[in-house]
């Protein structure tokens, strides 16, 4: 088969970390007769160096094209980078916002798994992490504060600033069907996380996400306040199964759920519209005090890539494939920077390796 794949390489290690998840979809490609065609486009910081804006209709268009986009992080250093002065609606993140936005990007879909081989990089306690945990953080991209309206005044001589949280009924419900069609494909119970207890658009959303659930039978619906969400994730994770939430608290928990798992270097996500069309992307940042080094982890990138084979492409033995290939890599104890062992004792029994070396063992595995 034949796909047009869309590439934003993006800023820091960005470019380093697509490189090697290209690497492995064309031994993929290679290795079940597949061809992907890619086609490089700019967003984020590299764009405005290039263009003056973080976001081209060029851009837009070349993804609206392909069949999927495979990403890596954008942004700088927020303190240092020149983009940061720049007024909020043209700085690198800003291009993110508007390409969810451009391409109806409302289900963003972070998987947290706690490998076997990595449970020594996870910061909880054993008798907490116990035989692991596997959870899918379902977050809503396109609406909420995020996309609100805002603005900075000054009103009765004080700089007032306003953002505004808006949802209606729809965004709800149609990201609630994605959290309840996902958790239909795994342990069948979802968790919606809002603050119910207080924002009316959290009461809204509950109500949605019942109405919803009664079309899932077999799906067993809890709520949790992002509050006590935010604590269960690290007192007893393994609860979790699908985790359902609007777009600021699953931004922060899908990144508490980074960490819980020892790395954020090994998450991946996925971007998904009402097709088959998803933007894939590693769920950590541009890493710029990183970047040129040739010591980032490529694992969160090469997972998106497989996600990109299942959701977009349905090549579920192709993404097999990777993941076992992943899995394989670890067991063999290789390791990048962020995932060496903290205990001396322990770092003897693994082999650091660096960004291209991680891609070159994938491909030899799979």
């Amino acid at each position: 088969m034949e796909f047009q794949i869309g590439v934003i390489k993006g800023d820091g290690i960005g470019p380093e970390i697509v490189t090697e998840a290209q690497k492995v979809l064309d031994a993929i490609a290679d290795k079940f007769g597949h061809k992907f065609n890619y086609q490089e486009v700019l967003m984020g910081g590299c764009s405005i160096d290039a263009y003056g804006v973080p976001l081209t209709e060029e851009t837009i268009e070349v993804c609206k094209k392909s069949d999927a986009v495979l990403m890596g992080s954008i942004g700088g250093n927020t303190s240092t980078s020149p983009w940061y002065k720049l007024p909020p609606e043209k700085r690198p993140e800003a291009g993110l916002l508007g390409l969810r936005k451009a391409l109806n990007l409302f289900a963003n879909l972070r998987p947290a798994y706690l490998y076997e081989e990595l449970k020594e990089a996870c910061p909880l306690r054993d008798d907490i992490i116990g035989d692991g945990f596997d959870m899918m953080i379902m977050r809503e991209l396109t609406g909420g504060l995020y996309f609100g309206k805002r603005e900075t005044k000054e009103v009765d001589g004080l700089m007032t600033a306003v953002d505004t949280l808006t949802y209606n009924e729809e965004e709800i419900r149609r990201i609630a069907k994605r959290g309840f069609d996902i958790a239909m494909k795994r342990r069948k119970k979802v968790t919606s996380v809002d603050k119910a207890n207080v924002l009316d658009s959290s009461r809204l959303w509950r109500k949605i996400v019942e109405e919803v659930a009664q079309d899932y039978p077999e799906v067993t619906l809890e709520h949790m306040l992002v509050d006590n969400a935010a604590m269960q994730l690290v007192k007893d994770p393994k609860q979790f199964d699908v985790i359902l939430t609007e777009n600021m608290f699953g931004d922060i928990l899908s990144d508490e759920a980074s960490m819980v798992t020892g790395s954020i270097g090994m998450l991946s996500s996925a971007s998904l519209n009402d097709t088959k069309f998803g933007l894939y992307e590693p769920s950590g940042g541009s890493a710029p005090d990183i970047a040129g080094q040739g010591i980032a982890n490529p694992i969160a990138t090469i997972l998106s890539a497989a996600m990109m084979l299942r959701y977009s492409f349905d090549l579920d033995k192709e993404a097999d494939a990777i993941e076992s290939a992943v899995k394989s890599v670890l067991k063999q104890g290789c390791r990048t920077i962020d995932i060496m062992p903290q205990d001396p004792a322990k770092r003897s029994a693994v082999r650091q390796v660096g960004t291209e070396e991680m891609g070159d063992l994938i491909c030899s595995n799979l």
